[in-house]
Formats: structure tokens, C-alpha cells, sequence
């Protein structure tokens, strides 16, 4: 990826990495872009999460819109995919989420939508770092009437748990369900929206502070709403991250049930319906081997990207799939968003539970899970760059996948928003992928710290 823009918007340590003036900077060069085409007054609407930078990062990028003449809609505490709906509703040229999703509080980050509700591509991107890093071109400074005007949303929540309703026609009524809002953006629709569909909640990690967000909580922690969901004696339980975006499920013994399950349990369905596009499902590489061994056995197709849901989404904008995403969660419905949506998808997976009757358990009993190993390795800004050409490391992968044979697989690969190098093996021995993996994570280690 590129020098500011990692493989979901541009992300560090807010004030240290992600300062006020990169942000103003980034607002500027977006605005020039982003609105290339247009020769009206440019319009921009931000949305942010609830940890403690946001409003600063909000301050400094309206600044920067504001400057060259962009007015601008705060939109306030929002999910991410809240902003890539609204964008598109209220007809604006551009919107901007503030947030760094599931890392900790004192990360943040900036994600840019154009105005059809889809991220920027790379190549947008790549025109935004030029403008600010090789200066060339020379944002305008606008002064007097020129200058942008700044409003604050009304009914920015109310619109976006509406459109999510819509796109169900049952209601949940009988159902309790425990959810987990990792003290982030899920907190402030999460407890609406499923009550209006007539859900029974149980509602944890929904009182941030600003620094609390995806603290021990969400779906990046689940072990509070596993013991949750079967001391509440819940249906389910609903974990998401600090934007929303994303979500894991703890079924009704609280046992997890990741994306790679998620996915293929509303792909079965959808395809059963006859609402699976071409009858396929699109995942990346990271997706467990038994996910490819679920697809074959119920006749869907399963097509693999890169990791990221941004390939994910353009291979099914290419193609026009309807359903892709990540085992972290991210989940694509493209027939009902442009963008991951946990909510989404969680509305869209209580609705199998009512229309089959099932238990969340037995729905994902439909997928074997091979054991895998993940091992994050944090490595130096240059070890990731060195990492693909570092030869005692490929020895390493070739050793482990020359053992695993056809029995497993081997995926090693530099984290697009980390500084991490993430070591990934799957296999049906458990013990043999862990000390494979440990193996190489200790050669990483030794060579990219």
C-alpha cells in the first residue's frame, strides 16, 4: 500500500503518528480530489467512534475541508458503515469516518468514502499522498464567503438504524440476545435497533469514556459475553468492534463463531432462497480450510482474495456476488451496503434463526473448523519492508509447508495496518501447526525486529 494509506485508510498513534496537521493535510488533498469533477461547492460529511482523539481529528479535518472551501456535516459518534449509507442518502460528494476500528484508544484513524458509498481506491489514494507528500499540487486557499460552513447532523442515527430495519421483514420477538458493543460506535444503536425489531437485549460495553473502547470488550475480547450469553441464558450474543463494522457471535453455549461460520451460514441460507448471486461466496486467504470444504459439499462456489475487505468488495463489485468477508468479521452484504456492516449482519443472521427455528449452535454446525494457528509477530517499520525479500524467512515457510504436505497450509504475511507480521498455519495436527508456527514466527523475530 502506500506511504499514508495502509489497507484501511490512514492509521497510527493519534497526536504522535496521526497528528492534527496530517489530518488537516488529508482533509485538504481530499477535497481537491475528490471533487475534481465537480464545480459546485465541494460537501463532505465526517462521522467519528467514541474513543478520546476523534473530536480532536474531527476539529483538524474540518479545518482543512473547511479551508479550501468544503462545507462540512458532522455527523458525530456513527458506525463506520453509518457514514458510507449516509454519504450516498443525503447526497454528499465525500464522507470520512474518524476511527481505528478494533485497535486500542490511543490509535485512531481516517477511512474516506466517495460519494457512491464505496472506499477510495488506490489509486485516489495514492493522488491524496502525492498532494501531500510530494506537493503536486497546491490545495487553494479559500477566504471571505469562500471559506466552508460547518453543521451538525439531526437525525444522522435515526436514518441509518432505519435503513438497516429495511432490509428484514421479520421480527425478532421471542429471541434474547446479548450484545456486546465494545464501549464504540455500536453503543449509541445498537440497544435501539434491535429492540425495535423486537429483540430481547442484554447489553454489555456500552458506556465509553473515551478511552475504554475495545478495552477487554468487542469482538476483538470476547470472553465477557461468552460467560454473558450463558449466564443470561441468551440465544446469542453479538460482539462487535469499535466502529461496527465488523462482528463475531458466542452461540448459546458460548462457543465462538467467527466470519469464515457467519458467512457461510447466511450463504446456505441465501442460496437456499435463491438470493445467492451465481451461487458464490467471496473470502480471502485467511478463511479456514474448512470453509472451502463447506462450500464444496453444499454446491458454492468459493472465490479468494488478497486479505482486506476492500478486495473482497471489489472482486464482488466485479463480479456482482452478493455475499464476501473476512473470518475477523467483516461481512459484505452487497445487495444492502457498500461497505462491512456488523449490525447488517447481524440482522441478516437472526433472520436464518427465524425463518429455520434452529439454534445459533446447529446453523453453524454446518462448517467444520480446522485447527489454525495465528501468531503476531510486531516487527520495525523496516522489517516490514524488508519481509519479502528476507531469504532465511522463506526458508522457514518452505520447511513447515514441505512437512504439512497436502495435510495443511502455510500463510505468512505483513499486516497492512500494523506493524506485525502475522504467521498462519492450519493443519489437522494442532501440535504440529504450533510448533511450526512458533518456528517461524522466532526466525521473523530474529530478522525484522
Amino acid at each position: 500500500m502506500g506511504r499514508l494509506f495502509g489497507t484501511d485508510g490512514a492509521r497510527g498513534v493519534a497526536n504522535s503518528e496521526l497528528t492534527c496537521e496530517l489530518a488537516m493535510q488529508i482533509g485538504r488533498a481530499a477535497a481537491m480530489v475528490l471533487t475534481d469533477d465537480t464545480h459546485s461547492r465541494p460537501r463532505v460529511l465526517i462521522g467519528m467512534d467514541t474513543r478520546i482523539s476523534s473530536e480532536m481529528l474531527e476539529a483538524a479535518l474540518t479545518a482543512g475541508f473547511c479551508s479550501v472551501g468544503a462545507d462540512v456535516l458532522q455527523l458525530g459518534v456513527v458506525p463506520t458503515p453509518a457514514v458510507a449509507y449516509l454519504v450516498t442518502k443525503y447526497g454528499y460528494d465525500a464522507g470520512v469516518m474518524i476511527s481505528a476500528s478494533h485497535n486500542p484508544c490511543e490509535y485512531n484513524g481516517i477511512k474516506i468514502f466517495k460519494s457512491d458509498g464505496y472506499k477510495l481506491p488506490d489509486e485516489l489514494e495514492e493522488e491524496i499522498e502525492s498532494i501531500i507528500l510530494d506537493e503536486t499540487r497546491v490545495p487553494p486557499v479559500k477566504v471571505g464567503g469562500e471559506v466552508g460552513k460547518v453543521t451538525r447532523a439531526q437525525y444522522a442515527l435515526s436514518d441509518y438504524i432505519g435503513h438497516i430495519i429495511s432490509t428484514t421483514n421479520l421480527r425478532f420477538d421471542g429471541l434474547k440476545v446479548a450484545l456486546d458493543c465494545a464501549n464504540g460506535s455500536a453503543s449509541v444503536t445498537a440497544k435501539e435497533l434491535f429492540t425495535t425489531l423486537g429483540a430481547e437485549c442484554h447489553i454489555v460495553s456500552a458506556e465509553p469514556n473515551g478511552v475504554n473502547i475495545n478495552d477487554r470488550c468487542g469482538s476483538t475480547h470476547l470472553e465477557q459475553l461468552q460467560a454473558y450469553t450463558v449466564e443470561q441464558g441468551c440465544d446469542i450474543g453479538l460482539a462487535f468492534d469499535g466502529d461496527a463494522d465488523r462482528l463475531l457471535v458466542v452461540d448459546e453455549k458460548g462457543e465462538v463463531i467467527d466470519g469464515d461460520k457467519i458467512i457461510a451460514v447466511c450463504a446456505l441460507d441465501m442460496k437456499q432462497r435463491g438470493q445467492l448471486a451465481k451461487d458464490t461466496a467471496v473470502v480471502t486467504v485467511m478463511s479456514n480450510m474448512g470453509f472451502f470444504q463447506f462450500c464444496e459439499k453444499n454446491g458454492i462456489r468459493c472465490k479468494t482474495t488478497k486479505v482486506g475487505d476492500r478486495y473482497v468488495l471489489e472482486h464482488m463489485l466485479k463480479h456482482r456476488y452478493s455475499i464476501g468477508g473476512e473470518q475477523s468479521g467483516h461481512v459484505i452484504f452487497l445487495d444492502f451496503a457498500t461497505t462491512g456492516d456488523g449490525q447488517l449482519t447481524a440482522v441478516q443472521l437472526l433472520g436464518v434463526m427465524k425463518r429455520s427455528g434452529k439454534k445459533i449452535s446447529e446453523l453453524a454446525a454446518c462448517m467444520e473448523v480446522f485447527p489454525q494457528v495465528l501468531i503476531n509477530v510486531r516487527v520495525s517499520n523496516f522489517g516490514k519492508v524488508r519481509f519479502d525479500s528476507d531469504e532465511e524467512i522463506k526458508i522457514a515457510i518452505a520447511a513447515a509447508e514441505e512437512e504439512l504436505g497436502d495435510n495443511g497450509r502455510v500463510l505468512v504475511r505483513v499486516s497492512g495496518t500494523e506493524p506485525l507480521v502475522r504467521v498462519m498455519l492450519e493443519g489437522r495436527d494442532e501440535k504440529q501447526i504450533q510448533r511450526l508456527g512458533e518456528s517461524i514466527a522466532e526466525v521473523v523475530r530474529e530478522r525484522l525486529i
